[in-house]
């Protein structure tokens, strides 16, 4: 390009002064680098007319066509800078400063400072989960770090939850439904579900809220109901409807499908007995206090009227104020039944896979008489499939959610139960029955307010177990004090003690098992938790509560 130029100063008579010195800009400067070499020498060979250019003059030339070049070449476009990949400042910011402000203000009388110091953490802790300026494992990491490094708790009590069996249970769900959908035996029940009743998601919703409510009393542990069984059918059935996390089409049947599970999770919980793990808790805590025993028909007899209710306007209400874009699907039956037909028989893994379902089912079944936990049973179901190959190590450690899941699950449970430990649960029971005692109200009155204190002070409890084990004691003794039947009172408690954990994404096992599915986004499911809680409680006090006078419970 250069020879070019220069070809072309030279025909067009473009002679400097030789006396005058060329004037190099910046831009001109570029462009002679890249050239100097090759027109320099040309410079010394050229030869127009006989008349050998000398190189002072090949050079002047050089400057000149190389600026007219320089003006034709595009524009230097700077590197774009790499997105920033760290955490959210504003949502940090507002963690942070929830966390230093309480942590500066005096604590009251009667809360020791660890106490007071742990609540301000934790708070900083909610506070990060619900804005994510970071996922939420390295946001509950956090806040254990921010633990040890005050010295508010040691290591061994920060990390003390990871022991626990609730959040490895939840974890091994994930790793079970990796299996169910791998194997293609999620699909086969899902289409059969669908071939039964996919004709409305209504239809479909309201098939797999039964099943689960049949299976409730059989299954103590919701945490394996939940996970073990009802993630791995529900994601297999959003899938095959074509609604998949992160891809915009959650929003066909997936959102609502998996709010609608989980919300009616929660009430099949506090239907009976048997159904979570924590009730059998609630009748020993009942026995001690009132000397009253709770049997399973007791229990049963007195929620399965406003269970009832609420499974059946639930999953309604979310249908009206969460739709799924998909309502009604006429042809999905038939197209069900030959996804069926294609699919032919059961394949080899598939038999693994159901025959591994069925003795994990029946140990958590049978498990109290055969004294093999939730927990136990579904690591046993586990090594099964790792050692048939149904399911990989390596598909195991690529299981990103199980693993944030266990992280910010666990981190939570260790720091409440240390709010208990340290005696601030049972500072605010006492200053609450304090107020509510010198109110001078009527029962009914006076047991309405320590419900709704009981049942939203749920927001700082990561486990059913420990709500019941710091404050059911302590509420039940102020409401038979102030001349609430002990019984009813005993029974409603236990029955919040369930529906209370619908709240959160944190605040029971299935809790964590569904969201974690990433279909609901963490401020809808705050915010439908709290409507359906509202829902549950009007429903449970209300048409609960003329049951429970019909059936002569006061």
């Amino acid at each position: 390009m250069a020879s070019l130029a220069l070809t072309s100063a030279v025909n067009l008579r473009l002679r400097p002064n030789p006396s005058q010195k060329p004037r190099i800009s910046i831009t001109q400067s570029l462009q002679f680098t890249q050239t100097s070499l090759k027109t320099t020498n040309l410079g010394k060979s050229l030869n127009l007319g006989g008349k050998r250019l000398n190189l002072e003059k090949s050079r002047r030339v050089i400057v000149k066509t190389s600026a007219s070049a320089s003006a034709s070449s595009p524009a230097i476009v700077p590197q774009q800078q790499p997105p920033w990949q760290g955490a959210a400042m504003k949502p940090l910011i507002a963690s942070i400063a929830t966390g230093v402000i309480l942590w500066f203000i005096p604590a009251p009388a009667g809360v020791t400072k660890n106490a007071w110091q742990l609540l301000a953490i934790f708070l900083a802790t909610i506070v990060g989960i619900i804005t994510q300026p970071l996922p939420l494992g390295a946001v509950a990491l956090m806040g254990l770090g921010a633990c040890v490094l005050t010295k508010t708790l040691t290591f061994a009590a920060a990390f003390s939850a990871f022991g626990d069996p609730i959040p490895w249970l939840i974890a091994l769900a994930f790793f079970f439904a990796r299996g169910f959908i791998k194997t293609g035996l999620g699909n086969r029940i899902a289409y059969q579900f669908v071939k039964l009743f996919g004709s409305s998601s209504l239809g479909l919703g309201y098939s797999l809220v039964f099943s689960e409510a049949l299976l409730a009393p059989a299954i103590p542990s919701v945490s394996a109901r939940a996970g073990g069984i009802f993630l791995p059918l529900v994601k297999s059935l959003c899938v095959a409807c074509g609604s998949n996390a992160g891809d915009g089409t959650e929003h066909k049947l997936g959102s609502w499908l998996m709010l609608t599970c989980f919300q009616t999770s929660v009430i099949s919980s506090s239907m009976f007995l048997t159904a979570m793990a924590a009730n059998p808790l609630s009748a020993n805590l009942t026995l001690s206090t009132i000397n009253q025993t709770i049997g399973w028909m007791d229990w049963a007899k007195a929620a399965i009227v406003p269970g009832l209710v609420s499974l059946i306007v639930v999953p309604l209400l979310l249908y009206i104020i969460y739709p799924p874009t998909v309502k009604s699907s006429p042809d999905a039956p038939r197209l069900a039944k030959e996804r069926l037909e294609k699919m032919g028989p059961m394949s080899k893994n598939e038999i693994i896979m159901a025959g591994t379902l069925l003795l994990t089912v029946g140990l958590w079944v049978f498990g109290g008489a055969l004294k093999v936990d939730a927990v136990t049973a579904a690591i046993l179901g586990l090594s099964v499939l790792l050692v048939t190959g149904v399911v990989t190590w390596k598909e195991c450690l690529g299981e990103a959610v199980a693993w944030d899941t266990l992280t910010w699950f666990a981190a939570l449970i260790a720091m409440a139960s240390y709010l208990n430990k340290y005696g601030l649960i049972s500072w605010f029971s006492e200053t609450v029955v304090k107020v509510v005692g010198g109110l001078g109200l009527s029962w009914q009155l006076s047991f309405g307010i320590l419900v709704l204190l009981y049942f939203y002070s749920h927001y700082f409890f990561a486990s059913g177990a420990a709500h019941i084990g710091a404050m059911f004691t302590a509420f039940l003794s102020v409401a038979s004090a102030l001349g609430t039947p002990p019984y009813l009172g005993a029974l409603v408690l236990s029955f919040l003690s369930n529906l209370m954990g619908g709240i959160t994404h944190y605040g029971i096992g299935s809790a964590p098992v569904f969201y974690g599915a990433n279909y609901v986004p963490l401020a809808k499911w705050w915010g439908y938790g709290f409507v359906c809680s509202v829902v549950n409680l009007i429903i449970w006090l209300g048409v609960g509560g003329i049951w429970w006078k019909a059936i002569g419970l006061w």
